[in-house]
Parts: C-alpha cells; structure tokens; sequence
C-alpha cells in the first residue's frame, strides 16, 4: 500500500510508522530510531503499519498557496516553495541555499514515484485533514487519480479523538504521532470513481477561480484573497515590542486553520515593506528579530 501525505512532518511520521525494522541510538535525552535489523519497540498506542518508509510519498506543493493553473510540479511553484522556505531566517549560507533550492524538484520527484507506483498497479491511500494545505493537495490528487484503476482509498482525519478520559483536537496529520497512525485506519474508506470526479471538478473550479490563497471556511475550501489571514496579525500584533517567533507561535496557538509559520513570516515581511510594521531590532534568524506597530 502506497501512503500519500501533504507535509513534511506527517510524511516523516508515517516513514517511521512504515518502518518495521529498527535500530536504537540513544543521545542523551534523544532517542532516534532508524532502519535497520532489529523489531520495532512495542507500542501501547496502536500497532505499527506494515510496509516500507519507501513506500510514503509526500506531496508538499502548498497548493493552498499562489497561482494554481500552473503544474504543481511547474518552475513557478519551485519558486514559490523556495520563497517559502528561505526569507531569509536562515542567513545565505551557499549550502542551506542549495537545499532550499532542491525543495520544490523533491516533491516533482514524488509525484513521478506516484505515477510509477500507478502505472504498476499499486493501491494508493491518501491521508488527508482539513487543513488548506491538505485538502487542496486530496483535491489535486483526486484530479489526477479521476481516471485510473487502481484501488484509491483514504483516511481522513478527525477533527479531535477520545483518548481514554481525554478529548484530543487535531488540527492536521502532522501532529500524529508515529505509533498513533494505525489507530485511525478503522476510518479508511475507498473512494468510489464518482468521488474521485467529484473532487477533480471542485478542484477545477479552484483552478478556474485561482484566487491567490485558499482556505477553509464553513467546512468548505474557498477561494479568498491574500489578505485574508492577515486580521489575525493585527489582531496580535501592538505596540510592544515582541519576536517575530513569539508572534507567529501565539497565532498559530490560538487559531485552528493548520496556515503554517511560513506564510505569516512571509506576510509580516509585506508590511515591513509597507511601513506598518517596524523593526525594532534585527537578528541573524528573522525569526528572532523583535517588531511592533510602526
């Protein structure tokens, strides 16, 4: 079974859930565990899922993001993830540089394993939530998977689960744990030929309208614009001086819309540009610099 997801950090999750062999290597208060010949640890939360970390395919165009009439795997989108990821936070070290670089053509590597695995037959199980970034990839998926045999079924997550006297609100698969994976596979469903259809055509609208952001409003996927988000900026944001950090987490801390750090960091760099918000003082990690109100 051929798993697909849309982050990053929920696609390394379930690399080590599909990791049935392991090796343990304790640093310090760190324990890593990686391929290798001994049995994966025993888990109180739920069992391992069988397979290959080879197996996981991790599509992270942020297609909730920019122009979508262009192909996800296209120049354009390589750009945009490069912007994304590099604004500068990191300094211009040649290497980091290389790599960020490289993002965008991983994910069009990905997407030219998933045909392979298609073209050989493979079933496919996408992994999917609520967040923009997530339901606009199931939805490009849907798109590409609309005419194909293979059997295509997928796990939606929850909006939050019981567990034991607790009641857990997940906002996207990247706060999964690896151990905690299978015990959402009692809701996979296959998704019938009319499904995949009807997803491909909300997607076509999508693409039709291609308003500069997407997100979830109502429990719908919409078109919005770029300012969008941005009341919860200002919302947050005073004349006191805060880290761009501290912002962007109190944000994220209190809203349930899965709109990554990025996007925010992008957004403040637009009104630092505008002269309404100021810089207070700079680091060499953007992130770290402390900004008000202008």
């Amino acid at each position: 079974m051929i798993e697909v997801l849309f982050g990053e950090s929920e696609a390394a999750s379930m690399k080590a859930a599909k990791s049935t062999v392991v090796l343990s290597r304790t640093d310090g208060p760190t324990a890593l565990w990686m391929a290798g010949k001994k049995k994966p640890p025993k888990r109180e939360r739920g069992p391992w899922i069988p397979g290959t970390a080879h197996e996981v395919i991790c599509l992270g165009f942020m297609l909730d993001i920019g122009d979508i009439q262009e192909k996800p795997d296209s120049q354009y989108r390589r750009n945009l993830i490069y912007s994304l990821y590099a604004q500068g936070q990191w300094g211009r070290d040649e290497e980091e540089e290389k790599e960020l670089r490289k993002a965008g053509e991983i994910y069009g590597g990905e997407l030219q394993r998933l045909q392979n695995y298609l073209d050989s037959g493979e079933a496919i199980r996408i992994w999917y939530s609520d967040a923009p970034y997530s339901l606009c990839g199931f939805y490009f998926l849907c798109s590409m998977l609309k005419n194909v045999e293979n059997d295509i079924r997928a796990v939606k997550l929850p909006p939050y689960a019981s567990r034991g006297n607790a009641i857990v609100w997940y906002q996207n698969w990247g706060e999964i744990a690896a151990e905690e994976f299978s015990l959402f596979l009692p809701q996979e469903r296959a998704l019938s030929r009319e499904e995949l259809r009807m997803y491909a055509m909300l997607w076509s609208g999508l693409q039709e309208e291609n308003s500069p952001l997407r997100a979830v409003v109502n429990g719908r996927l919409l078109g919005v614009p770029e300012d969008f988000y941005d009341f919860l900026l200002w919302g947050s944001l005073s004349q006191k001086p805060v880290k761009e950090a501290r912002l962007i987490g109190e944000i994220l801390g209190k809203t349930q819309i899965s709109v990554g750090d990025l996007w925010y960091a992008k957004r403040i760099d637009y009104f630092i540009g505008q002269g309404k918000i100021k810089v207070l003082e700079e680091s060499e990690n953007k992130y770290q610099r402390v900004i008000s109100l202008a």
